[in-house]
């Protein structure tokens, strides 16, 4: 018998080996995502990848219809970058405000948007079917867009506020938080917008979900919202041209599915890498409203399959990062409105690039962050400041942005003798002198 045969070697186990290999590769993954500051660093990159692509986006999409109608490819553009120049800041600012704040504003953002659609339906301005906005000269202002901000930072704060131990009962959502959402939502109804209504859904079932309502409940009110949409389609002839088109876009390629059409071939064209930035044939007045409901469209012809993936998953990052937040936080608001704004967000994103490929009829709600227009620009920029603000609670997040040390911000204002421990050095020596 030989040395071999005496001592025989133990047969491999293939499984549980795999599996340690597998989760020995992904441990530098995980270790990152399991670092205090995950969510807060996701939501800054996300954010700030998202709206530079936005902004070359919109210079690209806007440029041959800006160019014919004002006589500058930058018309478009230049407003985009000012409300991109407003919103940066106001993020920044949400970021560093508390929570308190937070859940005190939702109540006059709700009182300011129903004004704001009480005045879409009287005297407002109408385009494409819709009367959603309020003409004040140089700019559309709609105020749809920000009552979906007011909608769950009020829904999150009414829930919140009537939580017990930590748990929340889901019976109190039924007066005045859906009272509530149906006032904002027949508003934005009478006023022919079918896709913030929508939105205005996801975030109020955004909420449900987070209480625990039972599955019936959840499914009731599911399945009103349904049919209240689908009577919505049914009374207006051009929503049911646009479902008709959805259907069978091709078969009137040159009339009401001629959108769809249009946006299918430019997504077609850009292959897997696209045409190149600012190469997009279809933006030469072939597909309407490039630089905002189908921008995806060009992104796609000029980025290609690599292009809008890497979009996707920017949204996906960001959605994930929303939800790990409202998980490692146990504050009951922060939960709440965390998930109110994934679902608005991620769930916006979702309904605009699925009516871009065909998947979803065309609702006319801009892609998040990516899109021109201000209205929308403004209050997802506040929305993910606040999801900043909330990630600075997570379990070791302070901790770790104290040793981090001072901020690019605290850091600029202390170079220029404003702020930071220099500019305290210096007031404390003059007052002294001056002793």
């Amino acid at each position: 018998m030989t040395a071999e045969s005496a001592h025989p070697v133990a047969p491999r186990r293939r499984g549980a080996n795999g599996k340690g290999w597998l989760r020995e590769q992904l441990a530098p993954v995980m270790d990152l995502l399991d670092r205090p500051l995950t969510s807060y660093y996701l939501i800054i990159g996300c954010s700030s990848l998202l709206l530079a692509l936005g902004l070359m986006m919109v210079l690209s999409a806007s440029s041959i219809e800006a160019l014919q109608e004002t006589e500058t490819p930058f018309y478009w553009f230049l407003k985009q970058l000012l409300f991109a120049a407003l919103g940066v800041p106001l993020m920044w600012v949400c970021s560093r405000l508390p929570q308190r704040f937070f859940r005190l504003a939702g109540y006059p953002l709700m009182a300011l948007s129903i004004l704001g659609l009480l005045i879409v339906i009287f005297v407002g301005t109408s385009q494409l079917g819709a009367q959603r906005w309020i003409d004040i000269g140089p700019f559309y202002l709609q105020p749809s867009e920000p009552a979906k901000l007011g909608l769950a930072l009020w829904g999150a704060d009414l829930l919140a506020r009537r939580a017990r131990a930590g748990r929340i009962e889901w019976r109190q959502l039924l007066i005045p938080l859906m009272p509530g959402t149906a006032i904002i939502a027949i508003m934005v109804m009478l006023g022919r917008d079918l896709g913030t209504t929508l939105v205005l859904l996801l975030i109020f079932l955004a909420l449900l979900w987070v209480v625990g309502v039972p599955l019936r409940l959840f499914a009731g009110i599911l399945a009103v919202a349904v049919l209240a949409a689908a009577i919505m389609i049914i009374v207006e002839p051009y929503r049911l041209a646009r479902v008709s088109s959805f259907l069978f876009p091709w078969e009137d390629a040159q009339g009401d599915g001629y959108q769809s059409v249009q946006g299918q071939i430019a997504m077609g064209s850009g292959g897997w890498f696209g045409l190149g930035l600012g190469s997009s044939r279809q933006k030469w007045s072939w597909l309407p409203h490039a630089e905002s409901d189908f921008i995806f469209a060009i992104l796609g012809e000029e980025l290609g399959l690599a292009g809008t993936l890497a979009v996707v998953a920017l949204y996906g990052l960001l959605g994930y990062a929303g939800l790990r937040v409202a998980s490692r936080v146990n504050d009951p608001f922060i939960r709440l409105a965390s998930a109110a704004m994934v679902a608005w967000i991620a769930g916006q994103a979702i309904v605009n690039i699925g009516a871009v490929i065909g998947v979803l009829p065309i609702t006319g709600i801009p892609l998040p962050l990516v899109s021109y227009g201000g209205s929308a620009l403004l209050p997802t920029l506040a929305a993910l400041g606040m999801l900043l603000s909330f990630a600075r609670r997570e379990p070791g997040a302070r901790e770790a942005l104290a040793a981090r040390g001072p901020g690019p911000v605290a850091r600029a204002l202390s170079w220029l003798g404003l702020g930071g421990p220099a500019a305290k050095n210096r007031r404390a020596g003059r007052a002294t002198h001056n002793r």
